[in-house]
């Protein structure tokens, strides 16, 4: 696939090709589709060599024709340009301390096919087995000459997944055992394909960035309901990751302990917000003393039937976010807050109005509050997210590529790009091109 993307021609440097080849890319993502002529103004270049570049795209099978815009405007109809489903493809695994997920997705971000485990997490070596097995099967739903463009298995998981545990209130089980232990190098060993890894909060806000509701909006929030919390932050339309890779860390937030009386015994005055806001907190409210027999399937039709303690918990959760929230907002002043989960309607909706009701009651005196809006993806959010890294590293515009050097590390890694930064503009006009009744 690189020697496709190495071309040279028409301009006076390969790598300078390569990064307005990656901003065309970025675009048709975040817009949906674009005319050559919107190419040309979003990256400042001549009708020519915005031509030349797209006609490369189209030659390695990256983005296609779609047909003809008819505005009434004069002149010829323009040209849109889209990016081709089977263009690329990339594996996406999400493993928490409750299940183990393997997708299959194409270029444009749709999910070929899947494969879902909903256990409390195994020992590596049988989690490594699984996880092999199922990559294996996906590899095959495509064609032979398909799978040469496959970029990489995307990783996304919690960072310390033997910690927390008490707040939790998950057994130890085979927990200990994931310490020192390097999944991605293992899974990279055992499929010999490139291993991207991520902070499961942070894969899932790329997610919504490439393809949800980051397509409008450059600068949000977002978090994901799980059997834990997690986040991700999003500036001027890219990642923020902090320096440990845990920016957005949200479980981490102190809040004031649960009134539930399943809740674990807080060890300080106060206690972490994964405590109160996780889908373990309502697995064990709902039944104390064999919660981890309880599947994804009972969580949702607690919520569906709307069960006195389904109720009691999505108090207690929007509660404690309130005050995480109201801190988030006094920090960063962020107009939008994105918020996915492993739960399906009618409780995406729900919790959104009670959580919307308990960050109002929160509020100081003449502070506003922040957006709220639900995810674009559900439960699938974390695994779309964990396949877009390899589809980011192979695809994305980021600087070091006209130093000539190699994209590797976690998203986000490299140095930000200011306002006036190529990414940074086009990003913007990528979000301005993309309209949510655009026609397909």
């Amino acid at each position: 696939m690189e020697e496709t993307r190495k071309s040279g021609r028409g301009s006076n440097s390969a790598q300078l090709r390569r990064y307005n080849e990656r901003i065309v890319l970025q675009i048709l993502r975040r817009a949906g589709e674009a005319s050559k002529a919107e190419l040309a103004r979003a990256v400042q270049l001549t009708n020519a060599a915005i031509g030349a570049i797209i006609q490369d795209l189209i030659e390695g099978g990256f983005i296609y024709e779609a047909g003809k815009r008819h505005d009434g405007s004069r002149g010829q109809p323009a040209t849109i340009l889209r990016l081709a489903p089977r263009g690329a493809f990339s594996f996406g695994v999400r493993l928490d301390r409750t299940n183990l997920e393997t997708v299959l997705m194409d270029f444009s971000g749709q999910i070929i096919e899947r494969r879902l485990h909903d256990l409390i997490l195994p020992p590596p070596e049988r989690a490594l087995e699984i996880l092999a097995n199922d990559l294996a099967e996906l590899r095959g739903e495509l064609k032979p000459d398909e799978q040469d463009r496959i970029t990489g298995i995307g990783l996304a998981q919690p960072f310390n997944l033997g910690a927390w545990l008490h707040e939790l209130g998950l057994p130890e089980a085979d927990f200990a055992k994931w310490e020192d232990y390097d999944l991605a190098s293992a899974l990279q060993e055992a499929t010999g394909l490139p291993v991207f890894s991520e902070n499961d909060g942070t894969a899932a806000a790329v997610a919504e960035l490439f393809y949800g509701l980051g397509r409008q909006n450059d600068n949000f929030l977002y978090l994901f309901l799980g059997p834990a919390i997690g986040g991700g932050l999003v500036l001027k339309g890219d990642v923020v990751r902090g320096v440990s890779g845990n920016a957005a860390d949200v479980a981490m937030m102190p809040v004031p302990p649960s009134s539930l009386s399943t809740a674990p015994e807080a060890r300080h005055t106060w206690d972490l917000l994964l405590t109160r806001a996780s889908l373990v907190a309502l697995a064990r409210h709902m039944a104390p003393d064999g919660f981890e027999k309880l599947k994804r399937k009972d969580l949702q039709d607690a919520a569906e039937r709307g069960d006195r303690q389904f109720l009691e918990w999505m108090t207690d959760c929007a509660e404690a976010l309130a005050l995480a929230l109201r801190s988030a907002y006094a920090m960063l002043d962020m107009p939008l807050v994105i918020i996915d989960g492993d739960l399906a309607s009618p409780f995406p909706e729900e919790f959104r109005k009670a959580l919307i009701s308990a960050v109002e009651a929160a509020a100081p005196e003449k502070r506003q509050s922040p957006d709220i809006d639900i995810g674009s993806f559900g439960q699938d959010a974390g695994a779309i997210g964990a396949a877009s890294l390899p589809q980011f590293f192979n695809f994305s515009p980021r600087a070091v590529i006209l130093t000539g050097g190699k994209d590797a590390g976690p998203a986000g890694a490299g140095r930000n790009e200011d306002n006036a930064g190529f990414p940074a503009r086009a990003a913007r006009l990528g979000s301005h091109l993309a309209t949510p009744n655009r026609p397909d």
